[in-house]
């Protein structure tokens, strides 16, 4: 088979396993709120923004390429592409540095961002660029949205990906936590990375008003501006877990001692939750009795008020009985 021919079975194939893929995400219900986002995803192709990534196996990573010299590896490496999974794209030292997030996350992360036309958006974690250029779609105009990371290689690779499909939004090589000033003011920003707290310099490049979703502990919160010192927002339902930010905010922590606090509740994603968030202010064993006597609560009833230099995570009400320090 001819080369051409190779390009061309290649071709159909990526557009017949996007084609599936938005059907799987359609099907998730993540868009519902703005359906909009479907085009964008059957228009962007991933597989431009993954020239290779690697696939845990037994002991270690296997790196899938699509300039892979066998037809059947280049295959794999495409079907892989499309799949509803995350992708782990730079690794170093057999530390994961950098990813692209399951589709359906970002689709679910993406309508809840809630762009509206003319939005500027600010991204946190450029990762391949994918999620870039999904934005620059939504938004009609590339000079609307600005995406950050720390490593040069990373932003290097996603400009590259983004000119591929077509698209140039700005690029820039910094400290995620200190935000893009030259660039603000924003209307939303959106963080693909974890970090312990929100830092003050975003709500100061935001607009009153503006939206930021941002993964915190293992879960969501959608936080509105109101002015340069103060945010407020609730977590959405679904758990998130990111690669921690690399930079100036990057807070390492050491493992918690759970002994007392039963094997059920150790195993419960919405109380691990729950230990996370409140880290600064409680100890696991008083975690738990809370958890049990609020009755296991759910994402939802969880928030983060950002008031000048406090910041704090609540249950139910931003003032108590039930707060713990963020910073």
């Amino acid at each position: 088979m001819s080369a051409h021919a190779l390009d061309r079975d290649l071709a159909e194939l990526a557009a017949s396993a996007r084609a599936a893929l938005v059907r799987e995400i359609d099907a998730s219900g993540a868009w519902a709120a703005d359906p909009v986002w479907r085009e964008a995803f059957e228009a962007v192709p991933r597989h431009l923004f993954v020239p290779y990534y690697y696939v845990g196996v037994m002991g270690g990573h296997e790196r899938r390429w699509g300039e892979s010299p066998d037809p059947r590896s280049r295959e794999r490496w495409l079907r892989g592409a499309y799949a509803d999974a995350p992708l782990a794209t730079r690794l170093r030292d057999g530390e994961l540095l950098s990813s692209s997030s399951q589709p359906s996350l970002m689709a679910m992360m993406l309508t809840e961002l809630r762009v509206r036309p003319g939005d500027r958006v600010l991204e946190i974690g450029a990762g391949t660029g994918y999620n870039a250029a999904l934005l620059a779609h939504r938004l009609g105009d590339d000079d609307l949205v600005t995406t950050v990371d720390l490593e040069p290689e990373i932003t290097e690779a996603a400009r590259r990906h983004l000119a591929a499909a077509g698209h140039h939004p700005v690029v820039v090589t910094g400290d995620g936590a200190r935000g893009v000033p030259e660039r603000a003011p924003f209307d939303r920003i959106i963080v693909t990375c974890t970090l312990p707290s929100v830092p003050l310099a975003w709500l100061a490049q935001c607009r009153p008003g503006a939206r930021i979703l941002t993964p915190l502990a293992t879960g969501l919160i959608a936080l509105t501006v109101r002015d340069a010192g103060h945010a407020e927002g609730r977590f959405l339902p679904t758990p998130a877990y990111f690669v921690p930010l690399r930079g100036a905010e990057r807070h390492e922590t050491g493992p918690v001692e759970l002994a007392g606090v039963p094997r059920a509740a150790r195993e419960s994603e919405l109380y691990r939750f729950l230990l996370e968030l409140s880290r600064a202010g409680l100890e696991p064993q008083e975690a738990y009795a809370l958890w049990e006597r609020e009755g296991r609560p759910s994402r939802e009833r969880y928030g983060v008020t950002v008031a000048g230099e406090r910041e704090w995570a609540w249950l139910d009400s931003p003032e108590g009985p039930y707060v713990w320090p963020l910073r």
